[in-house]
C-alpha cells in the first residue's frame, strides 16, 4: 500500500513539472508579470494561444506597455491582427505616441494602412514635425539667348499623412522641380536676368503647386548655385553652318559628277563620228576608183577634186593660230 501511495505520488510530481515546462515554454510569465506591474491586463489564455498563431508575444505585449504609459489606449487583439497582416507593431506604436506629443491628428487604423502600404509611419511623423531637404540633381537648362545654365536646387518639404497612401514620393517631386527649372530658365529672355534674380526661379516654380497628389508639402525651393554651361546657341549654329557646308559639297560634288558623266559620253560621241568619219574616208578611193572604172569621173574631176583638197588644207593652215599657217611661237 506504502508502495502505491509512492509511485502516485511520484506520478502527480512527474506531471507537475511536465505542466510546469508546458506552462514555462508556452506562456512568457515574466512578460506577463511585467506587464501586470505596469498596469496592462492580459490574459494567460491570450499569451498561451499566440503560441499557437506564431506570434511572438514579446512584439506585441511591449509595444502595448509603451502605449500605455504614454497614455494611448490600444487594444492587444489589434495590434496582434497588424502584427499576422504583416505590419511593424513597434514602429506604429512609435509613431502614434509621437503624433500625439506633437499634436498631429493620426489614428490607429491610419497609421496600420501607412505602415502596410510600404512607408516608414514612423519617418513621416517626424518629418511632419520636422521638414527635411531634398537636394536637387545639376539641371542644365538653355535661356533664349542661348547660354547654357546649371542650377542646384534645396526642396524643403513636410510629410502629409492624409496623402501618404497612394501618394508621389520624393523622385516625382524631384522630377517636378528640376522640369519647373527647366522651364523657368527657358523662357528667360537671357542667362544674365537669370543670375541677376535667382529667386524668380524659386518664386515661378513654387507657384506651380508642384506637391499636387504627392506625399509631401513643398514649404519652399531655394536655389543654391547657378553656374554659367556652355553656348549652346552658338554651337547650334556651327554644328548648322557645317551641316549646310557638307550638303553644298554635296550637292556640288554631285553636280561635278554628272559634268564629268556628260562629257565622257560627249567624248564618246565625238570618238564615234571620228571613228565614222574615218571609216567614211577609207571608203573615198574605193569610189573613186569605181567612178574611174566605170566612166563616171575624169581626169579633169579627179584634178579639182584635188585642187579643192589643196585649198582646204590651206584654209585649215591660215586658221590656225599666227595667222600665216605658222604654229604659235614658230619664227618667221
Amino acid at each position: 500500500m506504502q508502495e502505491i501511495y509512492l509511485g502516485s505520488t511520484i506520478f502527480i510530481l512527474l506531471l507537475a513539472i511536465v505542466a510546469l515546462f508546458v506552462v514555462m515554454r508556452f506562456v512568457p510569465v515574466g512578460l506577463w508579470l511585467q506587464a501586470l506591474f505596469s498596469g496592462v491586463r492580459v490574459p494567460f489564455t491570450t499569451l498561451f494561444f499566440m503560441r499557437f498563431r506564431r506570434v511572438n508575444p514579446a512584439h506585441i505585449v511591449n509595444p502595448l506597455i509603451t502605449a500605455t504609459k504614454a497614455g494611448l489606449p490600444l487594444q492587444i487583439d489589434a495590434l496582434e491582427a497588424h502584427f499576422l497582416a504583416g505590419g511593424n507593431v513597434q514602429r506604429v506604436v512609435a509613431a502614434l505616441i509621437a503624433a500625439d506629443k506633437a499634436n498631429i491628428e493620426l489614428s490607429f487604423q491610419q497609421a496600420t494602412a501607412i505602415d502596410l502600404a510600404g512607408r516608414d509611419v514612423l519617418e513621416a511623423v517626424q518629418t511632419s514635425v520636422n521638414p527635411k531637404v531634398i537636394n536637387t540633381p545639376r539641371v542644365a537648362a538653355m535661356a533664349k539667348d542661348g547660354i547654357q545654365l546649371i542650377a542646384i536646387a534645396r526642396v524643403t518639404v513636410r510629410a502629409n499623412i492624409n496623402r501618404l497612401v497612394g501618394g508621389a514620393g520624393e523622385e516625382t517631386i524631384l522630377a517636378r522641380v528640376g522640369e519647373g527649372i527647366v522651364s523657368t530658365i527657358g523662357s528667360a529672355i537671357s542667362h544674365a536676368a537669370v543670375l541677376e534674380n535667382p529667386d524668380a526661379i524659386s518664386k515661378a516654380v513654387l507657384a506651380r503647386g508642384l506637391d499636387a497628389g504627392t506625399a509631401f508639402e513643398i514649404l519652399s525651393i531655394d536655389v543654391a548655385d547657378v553656374d554659367v554651361g556652355k553656348n549652346i546657341g552658338a554651337e547650334l549654329q556651327t554644328d548648322q553652318a557645317e551641316a549646310d557646308k557638307r550638303i553644298a559639297q554635296a550637292r556640288a560634288e554631285e553636280r561635278r559628277a554628272m559634268a564629268v558623266a556628260v562629257e565622257q559620253e560627249n567624248r564618246a560621241r565625238v570618238e564615234e563620228m571620228r571613228a565614222k568619219v574615218v571609216e567614211a574616208e577609207a571608203e573615198v578611193p574605193l569610189a573613186m576608183a569605181e567612178a574611174f572604172r566605170a566612166g563616171n569621173l575624169g581626169i579633169m574631176d579627179y584634178a579639182r577634186y584635188r585642187n579643192l583638197q589643196s585649198d582646204t588644207a590651206m584654209r585649215q593652215s591660215l586658221a590656225e593660230p599666227g595667222g600665216d599657217g605658222r604654229k604659235e611661237g614658230e619664227p618667221r
